[in-house]
Formats: C-alpha cells, sequence, structure tokens
C-alpha cells in the first residue's frame, strides 16, 4: 500500500474530538461508513454543562453560535467556539471541531472537520475530511460522487487505490 496517504501521514489526529475514529484505520476514508455510529457513541459521554443535546444525537457546545436559520440535522456534533452561519446546511453525520466556521450556504454531509477549519460560504463538504486549519475559497466542493458511477480512487506514485466509495 501506498505509504504516502497513510492517515498518521496526512491528518494531526489530536486536533479532533474523532480520534479514535481513526485507531485501526489505514487510509482516512476507512471512516467514512463509521461517522454517524461513532457520533452516537461518543455523544453520549459529552459533558452536558458544555454541550447542549438540541434534538435526538444532536450535540452542541454551549460556546458555538448557531444563527437560527441554520439547518442541522443529527447525528452531529458542534465543536467549542464554532460558529455557523445563517442558511448553513448540516445534513447529518458530520462532527465540526472547535475554533471552526461553516459559512452562509455551506451544505455539510457524512464529514469530520478538524478544529479551526474554516468553510466560510457557498461550500458543499460531501463525505470528506478536512485537516486541522483547512479553509475553502467560496464556492469549493468536495464529494465522492463521480458521473459515471465508478469508485473513487486515488493514483500516487502509479499506485491505484479504490476508496471503496462509489
Amino acid at each position: 500500500m501506498c505509504e504516502d496517504i497513510k492517515t498518521n501521514k496526512l491528518l494531526d489526529l489530536d486536533k479532533t474530538i474523532a480520534k479514535s475514529l481513526f485507531e485501526g484505520c489505514t487510509y482516512a476514508f476507512e471512516v467514512l461508513p463509521k461517522i454517524g455510529e461513532y457520533i452516537q457513541s461518543i455523544g453520549k459521554s459529552l459533558s452536558l454543562d458544555e454541550y447542549d443535546l438540541i434534538d435526538e444525537n444532536i450535540w452542541i457546545s454551549k460556546k458555538a453560535k448557531v444563527y437560527t436559520n441554520a439547518t442541522i440535522a443529527g447525528p452531529a456534533i458542534i465543536g467549542h467556539n464554532t460558529e455557523v452561519r445563517p442558511s448553513a446546511w448540516i445534513r447529518g453525520n458530520a462532527i465540526i471541531g472547535e475554533n471552526c466556521v461553516v459559512g452562509n450556504s455551506t451544505e455539510i454531509k457524512n464529514s469530520i472537520l478538524f478544529n479551526n477549519v474554516q468553510v466560510p460560504h457557498f461550500n458543499y463538504i460531501g463525505d470528506s475530511i478536512l485537516g486541522y486549519k483547512a479553509h475553502f475559497g467560496a464556492g469549493s466542493i468536495t464529494s465522492n460522487v463521480k458521473a459515471d458511477e465508478s469508485l473513487v480512487t486515488v493514483k500516487i506514485n502509479n499506485q491505484v487505490i479504490e476508496t471503496r466509495t462509489p
């Protein structure tokens, strides 16, 4: 397997509440089908002094700012000092780290945003992992859907690795 894209080479796992989710995974994309179950598992252990359980499987830090017209479907965790701006849509299976910005008209589905990630406006983040301090400009899209419906692959040094995501 290709060493260059292994999780421990790409991500600082100390910068996310989801660190233990990556245990036993060689590549970061292996955690994507496990996000929802993981949120439900660790959500129950979050301190109610620090987090509000606003709906079934939706935990929001008491230090986060979520605008009233943002939409959040669970399971989801939103970390300390994070701002979820107007018209943001968090579609579920989303872990939003500490000190993040989820901007207006940004949609997030089945993704993990490590701490200090900014997706400020008009972005789609689907089936993705954004590492510590990642910043997306306006109108960026991440997705695991290909027009020909074939598997998404990663090619490094002439080695092709199937991500097993359609």
